[in-house]
């Protein structure tokens, strides 16, 4: 089943984004791993090859969470002025979640997102 098949009755892509589920049902799982797809829902069937997030969650995750991680750093100096190692122990447990934790759903969103909205690579069509 392709991914435009019975896309009318799919969830919202927020909800199915942020439970990490199908696209079309909402049921079934999106991973087999913390980042690997799952080749199809168990659920309806839903065929998982059109999914293809790219780069686009390790970007959003760059920006925000290394926004996130350096304001933390920044605020630290600032208040405390503590040894670098305080910087370490701070920094890189900052750096791990900001960056870590929303990346499976990011990529779920965009996934879900790309099926709501029946994205797919640009075709030319020849006369």
């Amino acid at each position: 089943m392709n991914a435009s098949a019975g896309n009318e009755n799919s969830v919202s892509p927020l909800k199915a984004g942020l439970t990490c589920s199908c696209p079309r049902c909402g049921e079934g799982k999106l991973f087999s791993g913390y980042l690997s797809l799952a080749p199809r829902c168990e659920q309806c069937g839903l065929d998982y090859s059109f999914a293809d997030a790219g780069d686009g969650p390790a970007v959003f995750v760059i920006l925000f969470g290394g926004l996130v991680a350096v304001l933390a750093v920044l605020i630290v100096e600032l208040v405390w002025r503590p040894p670098y190692w305080v910087h370490a122990l701070v920094g890189i447990p900052t750096v791990l979640v900001a960056t870590l934790l929303p990346l499976r759903w990011l990529k779920s969103l965009l996934i879900a997102l790309q099926f709501h909205h029946k994205a797919s690579e640009a075709r030319i069509e020849r006369k």
